[in-house]
């Protein structure tokens, strides 16, 4: 994936499907992993790929890692297939928009 214009349609592709801000998508991380008596740090909240977004939004496309461009191929594809029109999603289905949360995707904002 060394190709500019592959390079450029993923960070187009990939900042259309993660429609949250680092912000938001810090805060949600922290929130899903709350616990009742315990939490882990806010910088460890989350899941592996969670924090891999979260750390992909704070980067620029030129410090991209080829890890880097493996997880937003990997968002990308997954959000499309969670909102794509034949998955149309049930009302209430909080599992659902929970785990595209996880990945940076709030559905509502879409």
């Amino acid at each position: 994936m060394t190709d500019a214009l592959e390079m450029d349609a993923l960070w187009e592709d990939f900042h259309r499907a993660v429609n949250m801000t680092s912000a938001e998508l810090a805060a949600w991380l922290r929130v899903g992993d709350a616990g009742e008596t315990t939490e882990p740090l806010p910088d460890r909240a989350g899941s592996e790929t969670g924090q891999h977004v979260l750390a992909i939004l704070q980067k620029r496309r030129t410090d991209l890692t080829e890890a880097d461009l493996r997880v937003m191929e990997e968002v990308v594809d997954a959000v499309s297939e969670e909102t794509d029109p034949e998955n149309e999603p049930v009302a209430g289905d909080t599992a659902r928009r929970h785990r595209l949360m996880t990945l940076g995707h709030d559905p509502l904002k879409a």
